[in-house]
């Protein structure tokens, strides 16, 4: 354990307290252990610096507790999880049934923000702080649930996702980078399904039905031959109920040997986790080997890919299984959907996923406990942490507890997707949405000028402007009033700058409670750790309690309306469009899904995250516009029709200067330099 240079801890001997509520009914012997692990893990800091050092020098001079006395303090035995290394461990999904018959469930509070700027603007960071003050402040059992970060904006610009300043999760390092391997088990599987479908497409074009099919049954030594266990759901999709490979007809041999797929509608994509523009559109089977089967396709962000989404809204091992059998890969020639399961590769991808369908629990400065799990981006995926994590979180603190779980980017789409995805699937119902706020993102907002990674802020970003944030707040505003349109409190939280004002700050809480906020508070937790974020607490605690029920929940749309109808009730009811026009291709893909069979799922939609509206430029409240939808893929899998706002990639570019030329290892003590 390092010592901790930039903070020191207030420990102490402090007399014993009451154990929480959740762990009053585990048993004497649990509330110890679990009393005295909490002693050693949970701290204040305190002599803080000012200015805040940089988020990894913080990081890296604070003391890190071993993982164990971290999960002791929840009260997992260690059957309920596996260490990875000292400070990380993998949690099984299996624990929150038998956490919940124990404990209860703890309120679920989500946080999101407002249209950001492209430095973001702490929400991560705000989650983090919270978690930290309701844990180590105010003395709740709490627990924070956040996404993986991507390494594409590591190294590219965004930096990572383990919160910043005195409100982190640790080892950040390891956080940011590879974690416990989960985005990597995804890539492979994804991979692995792409090969698949190239491979089966060139193997039916080459060969003769017979040949084929006797290939994919192959005789053993002794003359007999079986169908795959991984076989048997094609068989039963097609209505063959034979189980011996030799009793086919000629006529059910070609139905199951040849899926047919249509080569110019491949939906499936290659995915790897870096920014790289150069992927977006590709040529493969160039090589003399492939004959001349050549077809263009592309990369994705691995964040971005199906199983990414899949692992995010499952439930269980059971249900990722069929979720991921159920994914839909392409139309065969007749129209109809190919599945992952009709390539006989679910097992294989089951096997893959199977360690990464387990939370990562890690801790923050003030070690209280995260639970770190999925991380698709909420611009062009689902934007929101896993319903597993958000389960066992709340397992875990139990009755009177509290669950912050993290939705990406702007509340007009990871909001509006935790609500009308994830809560549609899980079935939990929030009591409390957060909306992050900054002066800076109010300012660019009402007209100030544009906002630049890399360049220095405009003077109108760091000098007194009340004007520029009273016009600005219209953004906030709509966050405020689209969020109570799901029946749930909101409370705003500023999250402070040192260039911000009181009379600016005063504007914002003017125009936050105006619109219906429960309350809206300071917060200076990139400064203070948990003690800027306590009042912030106390008003989430309040909010929460006053809908313990939380019985006024509603969803935005009914599942069994048409594509175009929940499209449009998105682009009128949340970002006030005047319609929605859709391509040809777009039109296509919307005949082609809802004729197989998928009209009924919720839709995800792929947008900037810079605006309401599918032009980033279009800043503050804007209205009167046509949203205009380009493409359109299924997840089936996952359980979602995603609409492409305009041409939208789903891999991004590197900047001119990435953030990887800061990033670096010190030779001596092999720790990593320049993460942000």
């Amino acid at each position: 354990i390092r010592p901790c240079v930039v903070a020191s801890l207030s420990k102490g001997n402090p007399p014993k307290k009451p154990a929480p509520i959740a762990l009053r009914r585990v048993g004497r012997a649990m509330t110890d252990a679990v009393v005295a692990a909490r002693s050693e893990s949970i701290r204040k800091l305190t002599n803080l610096k000012s200015p805040v050092p940089a988020d990894i020098d913080v990081a890296q001079a604070a003391s890190v507790v071993k993982i164990g006395t971290i999960a002791a303090a929840c009260g997992l035995t260690d059957a309920d999880y596996e260490p990875y290394g000292h400070y990380k461990a993998k949690v099984s999904e299996k624990v929150s049934e038998k956490l919940k018959a124990e404990r209860g469930e703890g309120y679920y509070v989500v946080v999101a923000g407002i249209n950001p700027t492209p430095l973001g603007e702490g929400k991560s960071t705000t989650t983090i702080g919270l978690a930290q003050a309701m844990g180590a402040h105010l003395e709740k059992d709490c627990i924070a649930c956040i996404r993986q970060p991507s390494m594409g904006p590591t190294f590219g610009i965004k930096g990572g996702a383990a919160g910043g300043g005195y409100s982190q999760v640790i080892p950040m390092e390891e956080m940011n980078l590879h974690l416990t391997g989960d985005i990597h088990a995804i890539g492979a599987a994804n991979n692995l399904l792409a090969a698949a479908i190239d491979a089966r497409v060139f193997h039916e074009l080459t060969q003769k039905d017979e040949a084929l099919y006797d290939r994919l049954c192959p005789r053993k030594k002794d003359g007999t031959r079986a169908f795959a266990a991984s076989m048997l759901g094609r068989l039963d999709r097609l209505g063959i109920d034979k189980t011996d490979p030799d009793a086919l007809t000629a006529e059910e041999r070609v139905a199951f040997a040849r899926l047919d797929i249509d080569r110019e509608k491949i939906s499936w994509r290659r995915v790897v986790d870096m920014n790289d523009r150069f992927l977006r559109k590709i040529t493969v089977g160039q090589n003399p080997t492939e004959k001349g089967h050549v077809r263009e396709t592309g990369f994705d962000i691995t964040v971005a890919s199906e199983i990414m989404a899949v692992l995010a809204m499952t439930t269980s091992l059971a249900d990722m299984e069929r979720r991921l059998g159920a994914m839909v890969v392409a139309p065969n020639t007749k129209g109809q959907p190919v599945t992952a399961d009709d390539l006989g590769i679910t097992g294989a991808l089951v096997a893959l996923m199977k360690d990464a369908i387990k939370p990562t629990l890690m801790q923050t400065l003030e070690g209280t406990p995260v639970l770190v799990h999925a991380g698709p981006f909420a611009n062009i995926a689902s934007g929101n942490s896993s319903i597993i994590a958000d389960q066992i979180g709340r397992a875990m603190v139990g009755t009177g507890g509290y669950v912050l779980t993290e939705a990406g980017f702007g509340a007009d789409i990871g909001l509006e997707k935790f609500m009308n995805l994830k809560c549609r699937s899980s079935g939990m119902k929030p009591h409390c949405a957060v909306i992050v706020a900054t002066v800076r993102a109010l300012k660019l907002h009402g007209g100030g000028p544009a906002v630049s990674p890399g360049k220095p802020l405009s003077h109108e970003y760091t000098n007194e402007d009340v004007e520029l944030v009273k016009k600005g707040v219209v953004n906030l505003t709509r966050h405020i009033e689209n969020t109570k349109k799901f029946g749930v409190p909101v409370v705003v939280a500023m999250n402070s700058f040192p260039t911000d004002t009181e009379a600016e700050h005063a504007a914002i809480k003017e125009a936050a409670m105006a619109a219906g906020a429960d309350d809206c508070v300071l917060c200076t937790h990139h400064a203070e750790g948990g003690k800027g974020a306590a009042a912030l607490g106390e008003a989430v605690a309040k909010a929460c309690e006053s809908n313990a029920d939380a019985e006024n929940f509603r969803l935005l749309y009914e599942g069994e309306t048409s594509v175009k109808h929940k499209i449009e009730t998105i682009a009128k009811e949340l970002y006030r469009a005047d319609g929605v026009v859709y391509s040809e291709l777009a039109e296509e893909k919307i005949a082609m899904f809802t004729e197989q069979g998928f009209g009924n799922l919720p839709i995800c939609m792929a947008k900037t995250q810079y605006s309401f509206s599918h032009d980033a430029d279009a800043k503050g409240a804007p209205t009167g516009f046509t949203l205009p939808i380009g493409d359109v893929r299924c997840s089936a899998g996952a359980g979602f029709i995603v609409p492409l706002v305009g041409a939208f990639p789903t891999i991004p570019g590197l900047p001119t200067r990435p953030a990887y030329y800061e990033i670096g290892v010190d030779m001596e003590t092999e720790q990593v330099l320049g993460l942000s």
